[in-house]
């Protein structure tokens, strides 16, 4: 049976709408150009300096025209992993919690609530951080984590004063759980209920359901998402600013202070005296860059190596 042709109207919408989602995404690639374009650019004098040992360099000292991204590397990463390590556990039970086990009054409450989470502006939450959370993990939680597992370097000797990259991480991890709620949730909810309901009446209890339906059916997904988390935590800048405390070291210690790419670029871009320290800012800028688009594209690796698996099994 011959297709019903399309009135004038259908075809010019159909047109105007491949033209309009077409030009949305030639802006996004074409801003994205543009910012890595600047980025690059206005670090060309550093990195003619430095070169590559930029990147190993722990030395930050603007009066003698001495710049190095290895500390900040250090501190970037250590944050950004703590940060994942405890939001994507915690973030994917919230949304299994949400999507299955929680009653629908308690849902619409909590639902919310994790999501309001996620609209805080970062500055508060680093306040938060400098009048509740650090003299709260000074006082209790870093000596018991000491005394309990303080043989791991990563838990040293407390500090005093409340900053550190400790501190720095669990802000992330506050900042990361709504994310990674969020898109959790959904995720779960996008399994189809006779996968569920097949799966019971095999006589699979709830964990079992979840762990054998649930977890693989949105792996790639869940993947991604914990990735998205961890660009927000690599880029975050005001809240890490408050409570990190600006160390110039590599400390193996996670109660010691430290600083991040983010936040050194946030400290100083406006007060950067000469040229070489702007450039230099822009090698950190461009480094973040690097990191965050890489992420990403892990995170799309990833699933693109889950969805091949489940296609061959």
């Amino acid at each position: 049976m011959a297709r019903p042709r399309l009135r004038i109207s259908d075809r010019v919408g159909d047109r105007l709408l491949l033209s309009a989602t077409g030009l949305a995404s030639a802006i996004a690639v074409l801003l994205l150009v543009l910012i890595a374009w600047q980025v690059f650019k206005g670090s060309g004098t550093a990195f003619h300096k430095f070169g590559f040992g930029f990147l190993t360099g722990t030395t930050w000292k603007p009066n003698f025209n001495q710049y190095g991204a290895g500390t900040l590397l250090f501190g970037t990463f250590v944050t950004g992993v703590f940060a994942l390590f405890l939001a994507a556990p915690i973030g994917i039970a919230i949304g299994l919690y949400l999507s299955l086990m929680a009653p629908p009054r308690v849902r619409a409450i909590i639902g919310p609530v994790v999501e309001m989470l996620a609209a805080i502006p970062s500055v508060i939450i680093g306040f938060w951080g400098i009048l509740v959370l650090a003299p709260f993990l000074v006082k209790h939680a870093e000596p018991q984590l000491h005394s309990t597992v303080g043989f791991i370097p990563l838990f040293g000797l407390p500090q005093t004063n409340g900053a550190s990259m400790f501190a720095a991480g669990l802000i992330l991890t506050i900042m990361v759980i709504p994310i990674v709620a969020s898109i959790s949730r959904d995720l779960f909810d996008t399994v189809p209920r006779e996968l569920q309901e097949g799966a019971s009446a095999l006589g699979a209890t709830r964990w079992e359901m979840i762990r054998g339906v649930m977890l693989p059916t949105t792996a790639s997904g869940l993947a991604a998402t914990s990735f998205l988390g961890l660009g927000r935590a690599l880029g975050e800048a005001i809240a890490v600013t408050q409570v990190i405390g600006a160390g110039t070291k590599i400390n193996t210690s996670l109660y010691e202070t430290g600083d991040t790419l983010a936040s050194r670029l946030a400290n100083q871009f406006q007060n950067a005296t000469d040229q070489l320290q702007t450039s230099s800012l822009f090698y950190l800028g461009a480094l973040l860059l690097i990191i965050g688009l890489g992420s990403n594209l892990l995170a799309q690796w990833i699933g693109r190596r889950f969805a091949v698996q489940k296609a061959h099994a």
